[in-house]
């Protein structure tokens, strides 16, 4: 079994080294003005940001899922995808299924949530859980739960990572389950 620090400086080391995500500068280079972090993947990592950007950052990333939450709750799937990065690397996971680009990921909703017969529901995320690894990335995990009109509750858990980009934070990489 993996140390969690060890785990921490894994997926740090496989962020910064992804194209998609493109961050291996703003991993390795410090913020300006700012002391260089320690080794990566250690608790002092995290005790480097100062705790007012922290919760800045962290809030940033609370704001789009309450959009995105929102958007859902009226109706509005491509408001809702806007929580999404619009690219062709955006990439989502989910029953076995790998969906790639944000356009095939609005397509997978509409057909599962918008065509003949299908509903919304009601969204609704829980447990939020938001580790910030660097100013401009982070991952985020939670559960979801759909209440629909029938007064079925599907719900599953999800695991996204975030980029911030100059619109706002983004999900570029969405693994998301379905509990059965």
């Amino acid at each position: 079994m993996l140390k969690p620090s060890l785990l921490v400086l894994c997926f740090s080391a496989l962020v910064a080294s992804s194209p998609v995500m493109g961050l291996h500068q703003d991993l390795s280079q410090p913020a300006q003005g700012q002391k260089p972090a320690k080794t990566a993947g250690t608790d002092d990592q995290q005790q480097e940001m100062p705790e007012e950007i922290r919760a800045n950052l962290e809030e940033g990333v609370k704001h789009m899922l309450v959009s995105q939450i929102e958007a859902w709750n009226h109706g509005k799937l491509e408001a809702f995808m806007q929580g999404y990065w619009h690219s062709p690397e955006l990439v989502f996971f989910s029953g076995g299924t790998v969906t790639k680009g944000w356009e095939p990921t609005l397509e997978r909703y509409r057909l599962r949530y918008q065509s003949q017969g299908r509903e919304m529901g009601k969204l609704d995320f829980q447990d939020l859980k938001i580790d910030l690894i660097s100013r401009k990335a982070a991952v985020v995990t939670g559960v979801w739960q759909l209440e629909m009109s029938d007064g079925k509750k599907p719900h599953g858990l999800f695991t996204l990572i975030v980029k911030r980009m100059p619109g706002g934070w983004r999900i570029v990489h969405d693994h998301t389950s379905v509990a059965e």
